[in-house]
């Protein structure tokens, strides 16, 4: 590399792999068929490699008698569980794309997305935590009330506010109006849907679009970050090698399915090494991802840096044994050094990596290796993953030199196809030569290392999840009282960084920060309701009137001290 050019390239010693994930996942079933592959323990699930392909089979089967194509969009909307896994890798094998629905939707954000894409299929949870999928979408569908219930192929749906959605899927045992059950699906297909699943596996294309991934956009509503099978297979088999997986290894995932952390660096890099994914809940629970770890002798861990500070923080710490522990992934947010340290230490995992990217990469192009010192792998996010180019540029595009500041791109096999339906935001982001502009700023040092150190877009990044202001100012806006608003990260302790509204009331207004709250609930997603709300007669502008944001944080930082 030349020191003097933020320019890296990463090794190109393996091979990409240019076939479906379809193709991938039936190969390691014949090298591993009596191999531990899908172990989810609060649905008491525990399946060999061959045991999956048969349940992912039947699935795959059951979607071609409802008439999914290649090419149809089926979204999914649940927490982690083992039909998640199904769909994942069922409509990988017939071509239909996997449109990923976050499980903190609300009513609002899921019409937006199912419509955003034209699913026309979905497959729902029946509830999780306080999200109730099913009345949520009799509230977005009241024509289902009076759709009989069955058992048997149904009609499609005609449903007013969701005009492409012609068939849901509830999971769990209870009947609902208009939708079939999930074990409904698993038993229809027939020996012709069986023949129709071979002939597919030689019409479907790797750099096929196979997934959907929203991602929240700075004008407001989410983008559909559009990827193929080459980017996120190849994405999930370098994850693992640099974890060192193989068939003996056991990963613990207690990171969500929706998206590309749980999905990708999760379940593709465990079958493209034939190794064994384990998810210890639901959803995040600390005590019960450390006594999975502990019972099922997991070698791997993945999270953000807030879940490990919750399991290290766990009252029941002292009482599992981590021996079996070795690596694991740290992602999503920047992990503090005492935190590193600890997780080495107390939790057996010297060979902990971080990696950074984003959804629109799917989603690694960077990451440390085992062998990289403690400091590096603090400090940075390691240097351009495997057939990634990676470069830091100023304003005016032109390469900065290692050492100085500037935004970070990437280029290669992982960057999506673009946004889904919306050339001119995919034109914003991935520019005519392929370079994909993260937003964020960094600094490369002469090694190749990249170390983040801010973001050119407002993005809040609160406990992994990445919120952008624009989303939630839009929302607000549309309370009757609200005259303006302008939302801002400040630090926390506990999530890194929390939302926090400055709004400006209509006059005679006496709204207050519950109503806001209240009004925001249900909504949108919990982890973008703000936590703090300050009401304000005017903002900090410039003289030619942008807001200035960062003012905002200065004050809010004062007030905190």
């Amino acid at each position: 590399m030349d020191k003097l050019n933020s320019y890296h390239c990463g090794s190109d010693d393996a091979p990409l792999l240019h076939q479906t994930i379809g193709d991938a996942f039936d190969q390691t079933v014949a090298h591993y068929p009596d191999r531990p592959a899908l172990i989810v323990r609060h649905q008491n699930i525990r399946w060999t490699y061959k045991e999956y392909q048969v349940e992912v089979d039947r699935l795959a089967t059951g979607l071609l008698k409802l008439g999914i194509t290649a090419g149809d969009r089926v979204g999914i909307w649940a927490p982690n569980c083992y039909e998640w896994c199904l769909v994942q890798f069922a409509t990988a094998k017939i071509g239909a794309v996997l449109v990923c629905i976050n499980p903190a939707y609300r009513v609002t954000e899921l019409e937006y997305a199912l419509n955003k894409v034209q699913c026309k299929a979905l497959i729902a949870a029946e509830k999780f935590k306080s999200s109730e999928y099913l009345r949520m979408l009799q509230v977005l569908a009241p024509e289902l009330e009076h759709t009989p219930v069955s058992g048997e192929l149904p009609q499609a749906l005609a449903l007013e506010k969701l005009p492409h959605l012609k068939t849901i899927v509830r999971m769990g045992e209870g009947k609902t109006p208009g939708m079939l059950n999930f074990s409904d699906v698993l038993a229809l297909g027939g020996e012709v849907e069986t023949q129709q699943l071979i002939a597919l596996k030689d019409q479907l294309a790797p750099d096929d679009v196979i997934n959907i991934q929203f991602t929240s956009g700075t004008t407001g509503s989410p983008k559909g970050a559009s990827l193929t099978h080459v980017n996120i297979l190849n994405n999930g088999r370098f994850v693992g090698a640099g974890m060192k997986l193989t068939a003996k290894d056991k990963l613990c995932i207690p990171v969500p399915l929706y998206h590309c952390f749980g999905m990708v660096m999760g379940n593709l890099a465990c079958i493209t090494h034939g190794s064994a994914a384990i998810f210890p809940n639901d959803g995040f629970d600390a005590d019960a991802t450390l006594k999975t770890v502990s019972e099922e002798r997991c070698t791997a861990l993945h999270g953000v840096p807030t879940m490990f500070i919750a399991e290290l923080g766990s009252e029941l710490f002292e009482q599992y044994d981590f021996s079996s522990l070795r690596t694991g992934i740290m992602a999503g947010a920047s992990c503090p050094v005492e935190v590193m340290e600890r997780v080495i230490q107390k939790m057996h995992m010297d060979e902990v990596l971080i990696a950074y990217g984003q959804t629109e990469t799917s989603p690694v192009n960077h990451m440390t290796e085992a062998n990289d010192p403690i400091e590096k792998r603090v400090a940075t996010v390691g240097v351009a993953s495997p057939h990634m180019e990676i470069k830091i540029i100023d304003p005016d595009g032109e390469v900065v030199p290692t050492g100085e500041r500037g935004e970070i791109c990437a280029r290669g096999y992982a960057v999506m196809r673009g946004y889904w339906d919306d050339e001119e935001k995919t034109r914003e982001t991935i520019d005519e030569d392929g370079w994909l502009h993260s937003g964020d700023l960094g600094v490369m040092g002469s090694e190749g290392f990249v170390e983040v150190v801010g973001r050119i877009k407002d993005m809040i990044i609160r406990g992994g999840e990445n919120i952008y202001p624009r989303e939630i100012e839009e929302y607000i806006y549309r309370h009757s009282d609200v005259d303006d608003v302008q939302v801002i990260g400040i630090p926390d302790e506990t999530y890194g960084e929390i939302v926090c509204a400055w709004i400006k009331r209509k006059e005679g207004s006496t709204l207050n920060a519950k109503e806001v709250q209240a009004f925001c609930r249900d909504q949108i997603a919990h982890f973008k309701i703000p936590a703090i709300v300050k009401f304000v007669e005017e903002f900090p502008m410039t003289v030619t009137g942008k807001i200035q944001k960062y003012k905002m944080r200065e004050q809010m930082l004062k007030k905190a001290q």
